[in-house]
């Protein structure tokens, strides 16, 4: 399955809510499991937070936001008239009142990286985003749960079949960082 959505959105903070219901809507729509939905909506909310935060609008004053998905990768990006400074993850410490936005993103993502395109700076994710399957082998309009596999059984993410990790990027996904590893 291949589907995408492309969103331009205020240079405003309302736009993260309505940017989250409509990736929302779409990704329970298409069967997605509903754990996996919650994770998609955390990184979008603090990918455009910093695009709103931290950067100036695309020239028409406005943020760019998308997802595509193919298969079972789910890429969500917001695009912005670029900042002083590249996104970077920040050390987010205890006391710090931000700053772990792209922490965040890094945990609940196979990777994330920058782009510089057309006059804008576009920072993606990538997720994996299994859909629910049902009895008969078709996929269903939206999931009813998800069972989590507990986490003993999960292998860890940052072991690599030869022990390394491919560009500092779990499982290979990612070509390049926006920070260093």
């Amino acid at each position: 399955m291949r589907a995408s959505s492309v969103v331009l959105l205020p240079h405003a903070p309302s736009s993260v809510a309505v940017a989250r219901k409509r990736l929302s809507s779409e990704l329970n729509a298409s069967g997605v499991y509903e754990s996996v939905v919650d994770d998609a909506c955390v990184i979008l909310s603090e990918l455009l937070s910093n695009a709103l935060r931290h950067a100036r609008p695309l020239p028409s004053g406005q943020v760019r936001v998308t997802w595509s998905q193919k298969g079972d990768c789910l890429e969500v990006a917001v695009s912005d008239g670029g900042a002083m400074t590249e996104p970077r993850r920040g050390p987010g410490t205890l006391s710090s009142l931000g700053g772990r936005g792209l922490g965040i993103v890094e945990a609940l993502t196979e990777g994330w990286g920058v782009r510089h395109e057309d006059g804008a700076t576009t920072v993606w994710a990538r997720i994996n985003a299994p859909h629910t399957v049902s009895a008969n082998g078709s996929t269903p309009h939206r999931a009813a749960h998800a069972v989590a596999p507990e986490l003993s059984e999960l292998p860890d993410p940052q072991d690599r079949p030869n022990g390394k990790a491919v560009n500092g990027a779990r499982h290979g996904v990612i070509t390049g960082r926006a920070y260093p590893a």
